[in-house]
């Protein structure tokens, strides 16, 4: 279990974490010189049960609360400290109102010093702290009166911790390892190490982890946790890791480490807020802050979702936009104190990471944020589902809630969501959301084949566009591959149709195209220019112009350059001739296809450049590779 103390300045924390376990907590030579804690001290005392009890201690001074708040995050239980003589200060309310923020419910009172004050001394700030505390999360803590220097008190003291230890619960290990760093050192013979607390996860010797945000993995060399040497670190431990394959500047306090290299960082996170009780006056939409979340303090604003301000002792939905990045998961608490760092305002915990870019406070995104605000993540999966119109990045999910594949797997299985896409962009819709999208493009089409019944069908971007909402375009391509698949919808080159829609020229235009079709024909794998058609047909070329477009909106011709017009059949069979040189070359280039396809260099251009656009392919310099398969973006 770890314990943090908690307390203003000089009502004697680290003496008494000393009367406990027998440790001195101040380990900086400044620390010994000025006799007051400056920063995070750490000291661990064995139990009769084997277990193992580590105190964090913590500064008390009022410029050091972002010490103390690094030290608070992830910890079991609290021990406010409170001196007989003094009474509860500034700091105490201070630290008791974090405590309180952060929703640390586990803990006990030190009434320390009593060796300097007489009995009714003792009562009456014993009375005022059972009062004090009364309205917090820590209310009907226990009060120890003790003495750290006659050990009066100390044992029975002792004894709640080693009682509270055994009936702390161990922490789950789902999800990937999570540690945010608190400190960063070096250790001769040994090299890089950092400590901090494991929020998530487990860790072993020889894994690999990443600082969230950066790309280059790091390997455990060793692992102490909770001050003693071990081969694995979970959720819950205080770990110091010896790490390989990072310098001393690479990582700082306030990093994650992280064995998920998806957990990324964020500037902007959705939150659900609470405004301390004693506020001065309601937190206002807009408000300059700085924020602590894991070890991390770094300023931005506070917008109020949906009001202009917040008043004393609410909760609301907020958004934390964020001066520079910060690492963070769904469920992670933090504190948030004014621009100059000396009034703590409010706190939470993290909601979602990926608001959107505008209407952050609509009313259904509100509602949504609302039902992702539980710690039960297939409950937050199966509200979504139900309130996202047009799906769930499955990828997003699993790393803003720190899920592995197995627990994703059960969130998707226990909803029995639909899941369209691979897995980068894999999304997830509720039957219902799948089926309403599905018959909104039919709608469309269907639309599209009244309004034009002498076109084929639109293009599917054109479709896409038409929809009224916007699609996603692999939502939008797994829609339409499944109606194709149900042959409810027919794709004929880049047009989409239904199956019996037949439209037919007409008059003048089907005149033309008798005479224009079979001159396509004759060199299917180089048909001429519009120019030259005209010429051969005996017709004038805006006529044989006008009739060509009008055969590209019915799927009969592919326009692949401002003056060239193909069959689709044969347009068709020099995409199966790129696909065919991909597969034995890797890449094609203009001369091999030029080659290979039995064409001029400049009609290949021109092909290659269609192919592009139509998203077969992808230009890398003098070389293409290919984005989809020919059956996918030229139809069945």
């Amino acid at each position: 279990m770890i314990v943090a103390t908690a307390g203003h300045i000089d009502h004697g924390k680290t003496l008494l974490v000393k009367a406990l376990t027998g440790v001195d907590a101040d380990r900086l030579p400044e620390e010994k010189k000025r006799g007051m804690t400056l920063d995070l001290g750490f000291a661990y005392a064995d139990l009769e049960n084997g277990a193992r009890l580590g105190f964090i201690d913590v500064p008390g001074h009022e410029r050091l609360v972002h010490n103390m708040l690094a030290g608070v995050t992830g910890i079991d239980c609290a021990l406010l400290v409170v001196a007989a003589d003094d009474g509860p200060m500034p700091q105490t309310l201070e630290h008791l109102a974090i405590l309180d923020i952060l929703g640390i419910s586990r803990g006990m009172v030190a009434l320390t010093k009593i060796d300097r004050v007489d009995p009714a001394r003792v009562e009456e700030v014993q009375a005022e702290i059972e009062l004090l505390i009364g309205e917090t999360s820590l209310a009907g803590a226990p009060i120890f009166p003790v003495s750290a220097i006659s050990g009066d008190g100390i044992s029975d003291l002792r004894q709640r911790v080693a009682d509270m230890a055994a009936e702390t619960e161990v922490r789950s290990g789902n999800g990937h390892f999570r540690l945010a760093v608190d400190r960063v050192f070096t250790v001769a013979g040994a090299g890089l190490v950092v400590t901090g607390t494991a929020f998530a996860g487990t860790v072993a010797k020889e894994d690999r982890l990443w600082i969230a945000g950066h790309d280059t993995p790091v390997r455990v060399r060793g692992i102490h946790a909770n001050n003693a040497d071990s081969e694995t670190g979970q959720a819950g431990d205080r770990l110091a890791l010896n790490l390989a394959g990072l310098d001393k500047d690479d990582i700082v306090r306030g990093d994650w480490l992280v064995a998920d290299p998806a957990l990324g960082l964020f500037r902007k996170l959705d939150i659900r807020l609470h405004v301390v009780a004693d506020a001065r006056r309601p937190l206002r939409h807009w408000t300059p802050v700085h924020v602590h979340l894991g070890a991390r303090n770094v300023t931005g604003r506070v917008a109020i979702l949906g009001a202009d301000s917040a008043a004393a002792g609410s909760s609301v939905l907020a958004q934390l936009v964020l001066d520079a990045p910060v690492g963070a998961c769904v469920r992670d608490r933090f504190v948030i104190r004014d621009q100059s760092a000396q009034v703590t305002l409010g706190g939470g915990h993290v909601v979602d990471l990926h608001p959107p870019r505008r209407g952050r406070a609509k009313p259904e995104r509100m509602d949504l944020l609302t039902a992702l605000d539980t710690a039960d993540p297939v409950a937050a999966f199966a509200g979504a589902l139900e309130r996202s119109p047009t799906g769930i990045s499955i990828v997003d999910f699993a790393a803003a809630r720190n899920l592995t594949k197995t627990e994703m797997s059960a969130a998707l299985e226990s909803t029995a969501a639909v899941v369209t896409g691979d897995d980068a962009t894999a999304l997830a819709l509720s039957t219902a959301i799948w089926a309403a999208r599905q018959g909104e493009l039919l709608t469309a089409l269907d639309q599209f084949h009244t309004r034009y019944p002498d076109r084929l069908g639109p293009a599917a971007a054109q479709l896409r566009k038409s929809l009224g909402r916007y699609i996603p375009e692999p939502l939008f391509d797994a829609i339409t591959a499944r109606l194709v698949a149900d042959k409810t919808l027919s794709s004929d080159g880049m047009l989409l149709h239904r199956p019996d829609h037949q439209p037919g020229l007409t008059g003048d235009e089907a005149k033309r195209w008798e005479i224009i079709q079979p001159l396509l024909n004759q060199t299917p794998e180089s048909p001429p220019v519009v120019h030259d058609l005209a010429q051969s047909a005996g017709l004038p070329v805006n006529g044989v112009g006008k009739t060509l477009r009008q055969a590209v909106r019915m799927g009969l011709a592919v326009q692949v350059a401002e003056n060239r017009f193909f069959a689709p059949a044969a347009l068709r069979a020099h995409a199966e001739t790129f696909e065919t040189m991909i597969a034995s070359e890797g890449t094609v280039g203009v001369s091999p296809f030029r080659q290979q396809a039995g064409i001029g260099r400049n009609l290949a251009v021109e092909v290659l450049e269609y192919f592009d656009r139509a998203g077969l392919s992808r230009r890398d310099g003098n070389a293409r590779h290919q984005v989809r398969p020919v059956a996918e973006v030229f139809g069945t």
